[in-house]
């Protein structure tokens, strides 16, 4: 229909797609002392999930966010009371401006939210004991123009993950670290 009417539109698909029932950027796993699959949220990975994107000024958010736009006709959560997403921006999703509306946190949680994995033991406390920032929205394509091949559009949605390096530092490097942050801090007072 939007191409109908002049407005380019493509068709996504993003592969690992979380879908995050809580809006906490995050799909929680729970599972009891044995290992055992617990039922405490709806959260949950879906395989691959579709939406559409359509060329959009966005003159109501600012042209920042002018570009593509994700809406998704199928969605399974209500957004203001309506079973509806979009049009969120994909600067917005990239950028991690998950306080707009139109539902860019709920898009930014399907191609980015963290994997966690918590042990319960009992209703007030909880464990964290693995988190995945990898796992969720890979190989987010859409079809080439004239051709059938894929063409891969996740840096549209996300930076490239970095590996995490680490390094060690001295105690007196550190203990100096803390003495720059609170002169920072004194200073910005």
């Amino acid at each position: 229909v939007l191409r109908s009417l002049g407005i380019p539109t493509r068709v996504i698909t993003n592969f690992n797609s979380a879908h995050d029932t809580n809006i906490n950027l995050s799909i929680d796993k729970y599972v009891d002392t044995s290992g055992k699959t617990l039922h405490l949220t709806e959260d949950s990975v879906w395989n691959f999930h579709v939406w559409n994107e359509s060329w959009f000024i966005r003159r109501d958010l600012g042209s920042f966010y002018d570009g593509w736009q994700v809406l998704d006709a199928t969605p399974q959560e209500r957004s203001k009371g309506i079973y509806q997403c979009g049009p969120a921006s994909t600067r917005a999703i990239k950028e991690g401006d998950v306080n707009l509306d139109y539902d860019s946190s709920f898009v930014f949680a399907a191609v980015n939210a963290d994997y966690v994995t918590w042990i319960h033991y009992s209703k007030k406390r909880k464990e964290r004991i693995y988190s995945d920032t990898r796992k969720i929205g890979k190989f987010i394509s859409t079809k080439a123009v004239g051709t059938n091949a894929r063409v891969d559009v996740t840096a549209n949605y996300k930076y490239p993950e970095v590996k995490e390096i680490s390094f060690k530092i001295s105690y007196s490097q550190y203990k100096n670290s803390l003495m720059d942050d609170r002169k920072i801090l004194v200073t910005a007072l």
